[in-house]
């Protein structure tokens, strides 16, 4: 890779359905709270598919990497939990979003602007690992760098892995499955 340029992700699609699972929640409330704008049964029904779909491939993309052993073993470098990063990502997004009223179409379209924001944000950052899922199944996410070893491109991107750990030490070896380019979830 030349000088200055950035690794492009791969797994796009992937990555988008992750992003749109990691907000499955926020449809889970809105379909409790309802709509005065959009009759119940086609809110309801939008609501319900916006969380099975991406939940669904969620656990395709988990299943996939599994029964093709798509495996890698990443090196710790230094490892930082991220239990923050869900309560950032519940509070930042999830409650303004709820507490937002939907009852007129210029208040839905905002509303949905707003989520096209987050979405494209969480997307082009690789913020796809904040998923609720995780968290309700005991898994942490932890963001790692690879040792350094003297190569200037070593150390220097970083990935998040899905573990049942309490914590992951410097130049320890875990064997993962491939969810992304950026994220990996630990063989159990």
């Amino acid at each position: 890779m030349a000088p200055g340029k950035t690794r492009s992700e791969g797994l796009k699609a992937a990555r988008l359905l992750m992003v749109l699972s990691s907000i499955s929640p926020l449809f889970i409330l809105w379909a409790v709270r309802g709509n005065s704008l959009i009759p119940d049964h086609y809110f309801v029904s939008f609501c319900a598919l916006m969380v099975a779909i991406p939940n669904a491939f969620l656990w395709l993309r988990i299943l996939t990497a599994k029964r093709n052993n798509d495996r890698r073993e990443v090196t710790v470098g230094t490892a930082d939990d991220h239990r923050d990063h869900i309560l950032v990502y519940l509070f930042a997004m999830l409650l303004p979003f709820y507490s937002e009223d939907l009852g007129t179409p210029r208040d839905l379209a905002a509303t949905l602007a707003a989520l096209s924001f987050i979405v494209f944000l969480f997307w082009h950052l690789n913020l796809h690992y904040m998923n609720l899922v995780f968290a309700v199944f005991g898994y942490r996410v932890f963001t790692v760098f690879p040792p350094a070893d003297g190569n200037p491109l070593t150390g220097k991107v970083r990935y998040a892995v899905v573990t049942r750990r309490v914590s992951l030490s410097p130049n320890e070896r875990v064997t993962t499955y491939r969810l992304s380019d950026t994220v990996y979830l630990e063989v159990e």
